[in-house]
């Protein structure tokens, strides 16, 4: 039953059919998980195109591109396409967007590493996000670092996308990632990020 099913996924993965583009979307990178889900979005992450194009407005939210001064990023991941943008609502709340595209494994570790490395806290989890259709399945990254006079609290949704089933690096695959400080709570936070995300995707199944 599970190849049948599989079969008949792939069969239909390509173009979705509300228009737009479908891709496979996962919590992990290097193994199938239950969270596995097909992603439909307007916009195309395959990296044959150039993840650039993605518009700098998206609803209400706003973008601006910022350039990555950590040489140290591009020298360890070596990444085929890298973005990380800003994206602000009128009221002055922002999420950060990072997309890093490439054909190879060391392009990609978790999150969590970098933060650990930092000396951040942190607490990591798996988050469902509705979209207009169904759910896509984000991890989520709870970081927390001491810092004089308080401390930093950051939420971080992220999951990977592939243009196929087959999932090989070498069709390419990108790591989506927002981040944002925490607004009041947590859950308002993932709530925030969830309406950007769905900026971006527009169902699952």
């Amino acid at each position: 039953m599970a190849g049948a099913f599989f079969l008949t996924e792939r069969q239909r993965l390509g173009t979705s059919r509300a228009g737009g583009n479908e891709f496979v979307a996962d919590v992990d990178n290097w193994q199938r998980t239950e969270r596995e889900r097909v992603v439909a979005s307007p916009y195309n992450f395959n990296l044959s195109a150039d993840l650039k194009q993605l518009p700098l407005i998206l609803g209400a939210w706003k973008g601006e591109d910022v350039p990555q001064t950590n040489v140290e990023v591009f020298i360890l991941l070596e990444p085929e396409q890298y973005i990380q943008r800003l994206y602000q609502l009128p009221d002055g709340r922002y999420v950060w967007l990072s997309l890093i595209g490439s054909r190879k494994s060391k392009s990609f570790h978790s999150p969590q590493i970098c933060y650990d490395t930092d000396g951040w806290r942190t607490d990591a989890s798996s988050e469902p996000v509705r979209l207009e259709q169904g759910e896509v399945h984000a991890l989520r990254l709870l970081a927390e670092k001491p810092v004089s006079g308080g401390k930093l609290d950051q939420v971080v949704l992220y999951f990977y996308l592939w243009p196929g089933y087959a999932r090989s690096v070498q069709d390419g695959m990108v790591l989506v990632k927002v981040t944002a400080p925490v607004y009041d709570t947590v859950e308002n936070t993932v709530a925030l990020e969830a309406d950007f995300l769905k900026q971006l995707f527009t169902a699952a199944r």
